[in-house]
């Protein structure tokens, strides 16, 4: 399958130019919700009550929810970056789409720790025209090549001082970090989680460029590239993987750390949700995770192709979809354009798509919000029509108390345990359909 190009040299699939949503029905996008019936002063000229809301009406809060869509950070495929490390990619174009999608879940967790779930970018609605088509040409164009020289990048930094005093403090210090947290994704090999750091790691038990990597994989990526980071504003931040679809107590939060307590964690949780085929019986647990305001998204998609879902109306989940080639933006540059990392619009897909493959996010600014997060997803958990049957279990201890024959994951040097490593052995590439 060819790629789709956002300016249109590369033909792809044909887009539909509007997403619809209804009107009657609640929209729930990362732990908030939205809803877009009329307000009970006005009239609903032409309309009936069961009809659709499309994204260029305009009713109840619907503004407020695009605001709060296009604020989230958008990674997408992108073309003519320095070569990835042992190979001759320049590009992750049809095959770096789960990678992208974990790298917006962790840009979300990353927003969340360093402006807060409430922000909102004060451009978002100059991405949004009304009589615009469903991608706007402001935000999808073929970007410019940038001429810059690597001698001293200095990504995760910017023109920006968060420590600037004036009037606007809280505003400088929010743009001081959308910036950087969009720097630490750049595609350059200094980037903390940009695409040459997470296939350098993976490249150290077999994965390469260009190789299919899944929701488990990525989450596993991500948590190596943060334990690697030496940016002392990513210390107070950390990645737990749960193991075997359990999650340790103590190794999220150790009671003997006096220190942790403190400590904010992204909590990854690689789940499946069925056999071959998604179980529909699933949906209600996946909304209720969705509806959560700890969930930071989930790295899923349907079969061959990831996105990064972050809602859900009805029986249809939102998502944010990387399969658009753009070019490689120099965020090393003062004041480099941000349009092409926020999405102008939504898009929606039937749950009953959904790839069973999937992981689900969760971030705890401390140790009071984890106790908070356990005692919310056990009540989701036993509210599920499966409650015998957990996707995932919270365990007193650490892992290493349950397996005495090995040391603890997170104190190998490799980056996946001997069962993942013939997991990924077992992998047959044609099982596989690059896009």
């Amino acid at each position: 399958m060819k790629i789709p190009s956002v300016n249109g040299n590369i033909k792809g699939w044909v887009l539909r130019t509007r997403t619809y949503f209804r009107r009657n029905s609640p929209v729930f996008l990362l732990g908030k919700c939205y809803h877009f019936k009329y307000e009970e002063s006005e009239s609903s000229p032409d309309r009936s009550d069961s009809g659709s809301l499309t994204n260029e009406d305009a009713f109840g809060n619907v503004e407020d929810f695009r605001k709060d869509f296009i604020s989230r950070i958008w990674l997408t495929y992108r073309e003519e970056f320095p070569q990835l490390e042992g190979s001759t990619w320049s590009t992750d174009c049809g095959w770096g789409c789960t990678l992208r999608t974990g790298q917006m879940l962790l840009a979300q967790g990353l927003l969340v720790h360093f402006i807060g779930r409430d922000w909102l970018w004060p451009n978002a609605l100059d991405l949004y025209r009304p009589e615009a088509e469903f991608w706007l040409q402001n935000s999808t164009r073929k970007l410019a090549p940038i001429e810059a020289s690597y001698n001293t990048p200095t990504y995760g930094t910017t023109s920006s001082d968060p420590g600037a005093t004036t009037e606007n403090e809280d505003e400088n210090q929010s743009a001081f970090y959308h910036r950087r947290i969009i720097s630490w994704f750049s595609d350059h090999p200094a980037a903390d989680f940009g695409i040459h750091r997470l296939i350098r790691i993976g490249r150290k038990s077999g994965k390469v460029a260009g190789d299919w990597y899944g929701p488990a994989i990525v989450s596993h990526l991500l948590r190596k590239a943060k334990k690697e980071s030496a940016d002392p504003e990513l210390q107070s931040f950390s990645i737990y993987v749960a193991q075997d679809c359990t999650i340790y107590r103590d190794d999220v939060y150790d009671p003997q750390d006096n220190t942790a307590a403190d400590k904010s964690v992204l909590i990854l949780v690689p789940v499946r949700l069925g056999g071959e085929r998604t179980n529909i019986e699933y949906f209600e647990f996946v909304k209720g995770m969705l509806s959560l305001e700890y969930c930071v998204g989930i790295i899923g998609g349907r079969p061959k192709q990831s996105y990064y879902f972050v809602g859900f109306q009805d029986d249809s989940l939102i998502y944010m979809d990387p399969h658009y080639c753009q070019s490689f933006v120099d965020v090393s540059t003062k004041d480099f354009p941000l349009e092409s990392f926020h999405c102008p619009s939504p898009k929606k897909m039937p749950f009953k798509k959904m790839d069973p493959s999937c992981a689900l996010g969760f971030y705890c600014r401390n140790s009071r919000d984890f106790e908070k997060v356990i005692e919310e997803l056990t009540k989701v958990l036993k509210s599920s029509s499966r409650q015998n049957y957990p996707l995932f279990t919270f365990v007193n201890g650490h892992a290493q108390d349950f397996d005495f024959g090995s040391a603890p994951v997170y104190e190998q040097n490799d980056l996946f345990t001997k069962e993942e490593k013939n997991k990924l052995k077992s992998f047959n590439a044609e099982e596989f359909v690059l896009l």
